[in-house]
C-alpha cells in the first residue's frame, strides 16, 4: 500500500456566535435603527443597493452609549478569537468601525471586502424568511483560472467547496477575514410593511493595544 498523507494549510476562518435571549435586545436596537434613519435619511452608500431603497448609516455607531450592549457582545466573541489563536496579550480586538443597514424587499449587498482592518462581522436584528443568505466565497484566484470536474450528482469535500451560504438568524453573529470577499443575496421576504425588511449591524475589528 502506498503511503499517501495529506497536510491542509491557509484556512479561512468563520465563527458563528449565537446571542442568548436575543429577543429583548433585537427590540431595542431596531428602534435605535430605524431612529438613525429618521435623522439621516440618504445614509451613506457602500455595497448596498441605495437606488432600491437599502439603506446604510454611519460608521460610527460604536462610538454611541446607545449600542453599548451589542458592542460588549461583540467584544467578547473577539477576546476569544484573541485567546484562541494566540494573539499578542498586550493587544486586543476593537470595533473600530460599526454601521447598520435596512435591505427593504428587493435590496440585497453587492461583492464586497472591508479594507483597513482584521476582523469582520455583522449581527442579524431582524431576519424574515427568505431576507437574503450572505454568500462568501473562495479567495483563492487559482480556481477562477481552472477548476477542476467532480463526480455529478456528488457532494463535494468542504475542503473543494468554492462558496458557502449563510442563512441569517436574528441574534446570530458571524465573524470573518476582513479580506473574504462576500455579498447578500436580494431580500425576497413577503412580509407586511417594514417587518419585511432585513434589518443588520456590522462591524470592522482591529488589535489594539491595550491601555495600561
Amino acid at each position: 500500500m502506498v503511503n499517501i498523507s495529506r497536510t491542509d494549510y491557509f484556512p479561512t476562518m468563520v465563527y458563528q456566535f449565537d446571542l442568548p435571549n436575543p429577543d429583548g435586545l433585537n427590540a431595542s436596537l431596531i428602534d435605535l435603527i430605524y431612529r438613525e434613519r429618521e435623522a439621516d435619511k440618504l445614509g451613506i452608500t457602500k455595497s448596498n443597493t441605495a437606488e432600491l431603497g437599502s439603506w446604510h448609516s454611519n460608521t460610527n455607531l460604536h462610538k454611541s452609549e446607545d449600542y453599548s450592549a451589542i458592542l460588549s457582545h461583540i467584544h467578547e466573541v473577539g477576546g476569544h478569537i484573541s485567546n484562541e489563536l494566540g494573539y499578542a496579550r498586550d493587544h486586543e480586538l476593537i470595533v473600530t468601525a460599526m454601521w447598520s443597514i435596512i435591505n427593504p424587499p428587493g435590496n440585497g449587498n453587492r461583492m464586497h471586502v472591508h479594507p483597513g482592518a482584521i476582523w469582520s462581522g455583522v449581527y442579524y436584528v431582524q431576519t424574515p424568511e427568505a431576507s437574503g443568505d450572505i454568500e462568501f466565497v473562495d479567495p483563492r484566484t487559482a480556481l477562477l483560472m481552472n477548476q477542476p470536474k467532480y463526480l455529478p450528482k456528488r457532494k463535494r469535500p468542504r475542503n473543494c467547496w468554492t462558496k458557502i451560504n449563510y442563512k441569517p438568524v436574528a441574534g446570530r453573529m458571524l465573524f470573518f477575514p476582513s479580506w473574504l470577499y462576500h455579498g447578500v443575496d436580494s431580500n425576497m421576504a413577503t412580509a407586511p410593511g417594514r417587518n419585511a425588511d432585513r434589518v443588520i449591524i456590522s462591524f470592522n475589528i482591529n488589535q489594539v493595544k491595550k491601555k495600561k
